[in-house]
């Protein structure tokens, strides 16, 4: 039995995709790329394909597979149901993923996730592009899927689950070695105790910078016993590497806009944004004492205070020297990244220099938040695999934080009931404002506003 908070979202989530065809008649943004490619296939042309498409051909199958379960049409209002699906499924996967996290049996039957999983479903880019024909909703899926199987110990199937995330975004290959090193973490950690402890893995609240290098150096004694799971991996990062070689770089297609760059503020970006939308689950355990713990990690004492400063000056002099403002960022204001950028950024050069410090304190805010309840090398792992998904990327698009922010969001264990509730009431009241202006406030000339 469906829960009825999951059946609330599924007919909001269908009546909004009803609404959204309604007004949006013709195929919008990068769906004038995806449709025709994707009605191609429908009609067993498989040597068509639009060299300006830059992701393999992962949504167009799916749409295909639903296509001949369904007996759908390939139109454009059913083909919008590829993605609209995927966000339904969305609550279940991230049920799953937050039960592991939590260390809590997923005591749920399979249509009644958790609220909290709903409220996480709805964050509002996933939210926004489950209705549009996008590979967003449906690699997202695809990725949780992955890490919860990894998790598990199902390492062949989060293979293969991780081979099919691919076929949405080839940058996907790093969050399948993400759940793979996460599984393995968390296999290390909650071992057995009779085993001896080989990886030097403290606690994140309690680690020192000398526990870092530490943990670092102790990996190889526990290689023995995490390789073996990563077998099924190890062939399809083969497979990936084949690709590479025979495609001559990760980009489809287009490749004149996409030219992979050193993008060190990306990182930042990524940061900030997380701390915008998030904000509310941010503070859940009260601000007060989240303020008293950044404080201290940044300014508990004379040594902690230098290594504040010097991080500082080296966020500031990398977005000095590694800022780019892409052509697309700047050229199109249907965007609200481009108002972003046009209407702070760029109003002065100093003022990107000047935010150093807000990122700096937004990063650790999340290293407290998350460091609760995990290790040391648990915390880190994420940035980590944020450095090959972002700095490579000279576009800042919101798109592209989203598998890392709800990944991020699912390692906070520890929330209040009001925390849950801010961020539920969040999350819709910027659904609903993104929505409208999409649907109901067209501009002549220039089009509709979206992320």
């Amino acid at each position: 039995m469906a829960s009825p908070l999951y059946l609330a979202f599924c007919g909001i989530a269908v009546l909004t995709l009803k609404e959204l065809n309604s007004w949006v008649t013709e195929p919008y943004m990068d769906e004038p790329f995806h449709i025709p490619q994707a009605q191609a296939y429908c009609r067993g042309e498989w040597t068509s394909w639009d060299p300006k498409i830059t992701t393999p051909p992962g949504l167009y199958l799916l749409s295909l597979v639903l296509q001949k379960l369904f007996m759908l049409r390939c139109t454009l209002p059913m083909l919008r149901l590829t993605p609209l699906l995927s966000l339904l499924c969305l609550p279940l996967a991230l049920n799953k993923l937050l039960s592991l996290h939590q260390r809590q049996p997923d005591h749920n039957n399979l249509l009644s996730p958790s609220s909290e999983s709903i409220i996480v479903a709805s964050f509002p880019i996933a939210w926004f592009f489950g209705f549009l024909y996008y590979t967003e909703v449906p690699s997202l899926v695809s990725v949780l899927t992955t890490v919860v199987c990894a998790w598990n110990g199902d390492h062949g199937l989060a293979a293969l689950v991780g081979f099919i995330s691919c076929w949405f975004r080839q940058t996907n290959i790093i969050w399948v070695l993400y759940a793979y090193a996460y599984s393995q973490l968390a296999l290390l950690r909650f071992q057995p105790t009779s085993e001896p402890k080989r990886l030097h893995d403290p606690m994140s609240l309690s680690a020192s910078p000398g526990d870092l290098w530490k943990a670092l150096v102790s990996i190889p004694r526990v290689i023995p016993v995490i390789l073996p799971n990563f077998g099924p991996y190890a062939l399809l990062l083969a497979a990936f590497v084949g690709f590479l070689f025979v495609n001559g770089g990760i980009v489809l297609g287009d490749k004149s806009n996409h030219v992979p760059v050193l993008h060190i503020p990306q990182m930042y970006y990524f940061f900030a944004f997380a701390t915008a939308f998030g904000w509310p689950i941010l503070f859940a355990n009260g601000h007060k004492h989240l303020r008293r713990e950044v404080f201290s990690r940044m300014f508990g004492n004379k040594s902690r205070t230098a290594a504040t400063i010097v991080i500082t000056i080296l966020v500031a002099g990398t977005i000095q020297r590694y800022t780019i403002h892409h052509p697309f960022l700047l050229s199109d204001n249907r965007h609200y990244t481009f108002y972003v950028w046009q209407r702070i950024f760029r109003r002065h050069p100093v003022i990107p220099i000047l935010v150093a410090p807000v990122y700096v304190i937004c990063a650790v805010a999340w290293f407290v938040r998350i460091g609760e309840d995990q290790t040391l090398l648990q915390t880190l792992v994420l940035p980590a695999a944020l450095v090959p998904t972002l700095l490579p990327t000279p576009l800042l698009e919101p798109r592209y934080f989203l598998i890392p922010y709800i990944l991020l969001r699912c390692q906070v264990t520890s929330k209040s009931r009001w925390g849950l509730v801010i961020e539920g009431a969040w999350y819709s009241v910027i659904n609903l404002a993104t929505m409208w202006v999409f649907l109901y406030m067209e501009r002549p000339g220039v089009g509709r506003f979206m992320w």
